[in-house]
């Protein structure tokens, strides 16, 4: 799988990636850190273990439940069952300063004979956690990042072996790298450019076209693009929360998607005045369409984002969504997620992004946050707010 020397360049990585995520203020000595690993990920959450005492964190450790228990947890409970939250766990979130998870799944759809609302209800009982972790993130007191330690499954679900996987793995978090955190250093400049470059266009809408779509969506006031910046390890992603009111047409992904245990192929959305009114894909379809009803803002955008073929090493399907919304392959990607938005992407002040000023704007609440993925060659045409045309991206790359 990894040399200990890989994984102790993985555990640097995402410690970097977690202070890089803080995009207000700085981590210091004893600040708290939930570490969330799969079971399999055990050799990377024992380097991430070890490092982060080293440099003086506070370290809460948690394993996530194996797939078994999971799926027992939504054969069996009802409804009372499914809302619960242990006692004191929102203030145990309310108190976290960063979140690193390791994510290693044994199985990819061992929630495929589960009714989606009972996930969404679970899901829905958990926002509230998330919403703390929000505002703390805004606030600069938390940042998070998240990677993928390859298993059988993952490899088997892609069409590699694990030696194929793990190498990909590695290529995209260069991990060969003598010194991976100052490529991610580098790496992270080059897109931040572009990011840079990208909010300071005046945009009005964004049109996407491919053999299969044509998607527009409105940028909205205040809006900037985000680029990389630590969470998510591996990121090559520049993206922005759209204005969720005047998205409109068809939106294609072509990569197939696992979520919630479930496999989804050849997701179709119209939207229609900002909302998904017609969903359906080649596999999977009802569970995509319960999805989008788990509340009012799960029909709507709640991102837009495009990679770069340049930067990104990932050229085969990972069955993670983490690494496929980063694909780079011949043309690079497009993606939304329906679901939430970030508050990041506000180009104001954080501290005045209040519950109020995110409606006025048009940035989307929902207890889903779904990225479907497109890798279609593509044309990106962006209409300035003077009505004049700019393409901003074609054949997998930024014009930039």
């Amino acid at each position: 799988m990894f040399t200990n020397v890989q994984l102790q360049k993985y555990a640097n990585v995402l410690i970097w990636a977690l202070r890089a995520a803080k995009r207000n203020g700085s981590f210091k000595k004893y600040d708290s850190v939930l570490l969330r690993t799969d079971m399999a990920a055990a050799p990377l959450a024992k380097a991430v273990y070890t490092q982060l005492l080293k440099e003086h964190y506070n370290v809460l450790l948690r394993w996530n439940a194996p797939e078994d228990f999971t799926t027992a947890f939504y054969q069996l409970a009802d409804n009372k069952q499914l809302a619960y939250l242990p006692q004191g766990e929102l203030e145990i979130q309310g108190n976290l300063n960063g979140l690193i998870a390791l994510h290693a799944p044994q199985d990819l759809t061992h929630l495929k004979k589960i009714d989606p609302a009972k996930l969404a209800k679970s899901a829905v009982a958990r926002k509230p956690v998330r919403e703390i972790l929000d505002v703390r993130e805004q606030k600069g007191l938390f940042s998070w990042t998240l990677c993928n330690y390859p298993t059988e499954e993952l490899a088997k679900r892609a069409g590699l072996s694990v030696k194929e996987y793990a190498n990909q793995v590695a290529r995209a978090c260069f991990l060969n790298e003598k010194d991976p955190v100052k490529k991610w250093q580098e790496v992270t400049r080059q897109i931040n450019e572009i990011g840079r470059w990208l909010s300071a266009l005046p945009i009005r809408t964004l049109r996407v076209q491919t053999k299969n779509m044509d998607f527009e969506v409105l940028l909205g006031d205040n809006r900037r693009f985000i680029a990389g910046g630590g969470c998510n390890i591996p990121s090559f992603e520049i993206f922005t929360s759209p204005d969720w009111r005047d998205t409109r047409g068809v939106y294609f992904a072509d990569l197939s998607s696992y979520r919630s245990g479930n496999y989804v192929k050849g997701v179709r959305l119209e939207f229609k005045n900002g909302r998904a009114v017609k969903a359906d894909a080649q596999e999977g379809a009802d569970f995509v369409r319960k999805m989008l009803a788990m509340d009012k803002g799960a029909a709507q955008i709640g991102e837009f984002s495009l990679t770069d073929r340049r930067f990104s090493k990932i050229n085969k399907f990972m069955a993670d969504i983490l690494f496929d919304e980063n694909f780079g392959g011949k043309y690079g990607n497009c993606h939304i997620a329906v679901g939430s938005s970030y508050a990041d992407t506000f180009s104001g002040p954080q501290s005045k992004l209040d519950k109020k000023l995110k409606e006025k704007l048009g940035f989307n609440d929902s207890s889903l946050h779904w990225d479907l993925i497109n890798t279609e060659d593509k044309t990106v045409t962006a209409t300035l707010k003077n009505g004049s045309k700019k393409i901003v991206y074609e054949k997998g790359q930024f014009t930039y």
